[in-house]
This record gives C-alpha cells, sequence and structure tokens, in this order.
C-alpha cells in the first residue's frame, strides 16, 4: 500500500504518526527519534521512500512511531534485513536501528560483512551499555567492572569498541552521537543519510532505569565534538587514535561526531543488474521458473 502523505504534510506534522511512544521517561531514545524525524523533514525526504528496521529491544520500536515505511526484525538481523531491502529497491533510504546488545552482540557478525561490502545504508546503534527492555542485564559495551544483575560482582570483560571494530572493517563512515545533543545528532543523521556507502552511527543513549553509571550528566562531563578540534576525517590513522580515546583507562574524554568518511563504489554499484533501475522495477512477466522449481522438487 502506497502511503499519501506529502513531504509538506511531513513537515507539519514532524514525523510523528498516530502512536505515542512509551519509552520510560528521560530515555535517550527520545532525543533519538527527534534527531531521526528533524533529518527526514530538514532533508525533505518522502514517508513512502524511507524504510526503517527495528531490532528486538526498546530501540526495536522506533518504526512504529515515525511515518514511514518500517519492519521489525529479529534479534540481531536488523543489517540482514536493511540490506535485502536496499539491494531490491536502492531507491529507497534505508536506515536500520538496533541496540548495542542487538548490534554488537548476537548481530556483530553481520556488522562486519556490511560494513566490507559498502552497502548503501545507515545503522544506528541506540548504545545504552547495557540490556533495558530484559530489565538490565550487562550488555557488549558495558564499561569493565560495571555491576548489573547478570554481574554482581562486575563485568570482568572489556567493552567492545565499535568505532574501531567498524573502522578496521572497511564502513565508509563511521561517526558516534549522544542523545543529549539532539542538534548534533540531527546533523550526523542528516551525514549519515547522504553518504553513499555503509555508515555507522554509534549513539550514546543514556537508559536512565537501569543504568545508574553513564547518565545524560556522565557523559556531559566527558564528550566533546571531534569538529571542534581539527579533526581530519579522512585520515584514518587520526581516525583509529580517536576511536581508542575512550578505551584507555585514565580517558575522561569521549569524541563524538564523524570520525571517518572515504567516498568508494557501494555494493549495489557493482551489482550490473541493478544499475540501470531497481530490482523491483525489472519486468518479470515473461519469466518461466517453473524449470527452477521442478529441480527442487
Amino acid at each position: 500500500m502506497k502511503l499519501t502523505y506529502k513531504v509538506s504534510d511531513f513537515k507539519y506534522s514532524f514525523g510523528y504518526n498516530d502512536g505515542k511512544p512509551n519509552w520510560c521517561p528521560g530515555c535517550g531514545n527520545y532525543g533519538i527519534i527527534t534527531a531521526i524525524r528533524r533529518a527526514m523533514v530538514e532533508l525533505e525526504l518522502d514517508p513512502e521512500n524511507i524504510v526503517l528496521i527495528g531490532g528486538i529491544g526498546c530501540s526495536g520500536k522506533l518504526p512504529q512511531w515515525v511515518v514511514s515505511y518500517g519492519f521489525h526484525a529479529l534479534h540481531g538481523r536488523t543489517l540482514p534485513i536493511a540490506s535485502g531491502i536496499k539491494l531490491a529497491n536502492h531507491d529507497l533510504n534505508v536506515i536500520a536501528h538496533a541496540g548495542d546488545g542487538d548490534c554488537y552482540g548476537i548481530g556483530i557478525g553481520h556488522l562486519i560483512h556490511a560494513s566490507r561490502r559498502n552497502l548503501d545504508i545507515l545503522c544506528v546503534v541506540h548504545n545504552n551499555q547495557i540490556y533495558g527492555l530484559t530489565t538490565g542485564q550487562t550488555s557488549p559495551t558495558s564499561l569493565k567492572g560495571f555491576k548489573s544483575k547478570s554481574t554482581p560482582e562486575g563485568v570482568i570483560e572489556l567493552p567492545i569498541n565499535p568505532i574501531a571494530l567498524t573502522l578496521s572493517s572497511d564502513a565508509t563512515f563511521v561517526a558516534r552521537g549522544y542523545a543529549g545533543d539532539k542538534n548534533h545528532l540531527t546533523e550526523l543523521v542528516m551525514e549519515g543519510v547522504k553518504h553513499r556507502g555503509f555508515a555507522l552511527l554509534d549513539v550514546l543513549q543514556p537508559c536512565v532505569t537501569f543504568n545508574h553509571l553513564n547518565t545524560y550528566d556522565w557523559f556531559k562531563e566527558r564528550v566533546y565534538k571531534l569538529e571542534e578540534t581539527g579533526h581530519d576525517l579522512t585520515d584514518k590513522n587520526a581516525a583509529f587514535d580517536k576511536a581508542f580515546e575512550w578505551a584507555k583507562t585514565n580517558s575522561e574524554k569521549i569524541p563524538i561526531g564523524i570520525f571517518y568518511k572515504e567516498e568508494r563504489p557501494t555494493y549495489g554499484d557493482e551489482i550490473p543488474h541493478i544499475v540501470d533501475k531497481p530490482l523491483v522495477k525489472h519486468d518479470i512477466t515473461n519469466i518461466d521458473i517453473e524449470e527452477v522449481l521442478t529441480m527442487m522438487t
């Protein structure tokens, strides 16, 4: 079914549908959904050309509350679904949403391969450093020593470094945002949508209910913007240096902004039968699949 909203209507509604988010009051997801809506409006995207994919967890609900097409995927499988949608119709703006447990835990293999393939999609990770929907267990990004229901004596593993991981996997756009700075986050979403290639946007998203360490005040004292330091986003070595800054045991500074950006052909650019037009627009009326079906039975 084709949506009937016009861009003018979308601007008026600011991206809202009839539903109201039911996240905990103060949840960082409100900052993320606001940034997504604002970016869509600023870029004048037509809602019928937008597809949001959500996974399992609090972040997975986001597509339900934005005027666009949406898909609720299985845990860890937002990127495969996003990849399939983009390859079927590369005219669409495809944005995958996943939590830190979703993308950096069960879905981490998909993140690596999507990065190296340079699929033309934006992956927004709601990184609250905890499993919020299941009421507060340790996630892959929980800091060493963090105490939770599943680690009452403190986490003993080192956390995943998503910035360094995607840089080493050859992603062409790697950025980190902060849900407490909606204006800056909106700019990062816009840049991620405009980028041709795989874009990771890791968003520091406070969980006010279950994570009482990484709070808004905690982040406010530590985050700083890369673009205000003269950072060269085309220098991959510099990007790696900044990626490991927070990982240092004695570091009290957390860089946000675009770490790295490069232009190279996307995965879709290398597939000859979709270069001229999207796969969904090919004429299949004269294609007979009976022989193939016979072979499979």
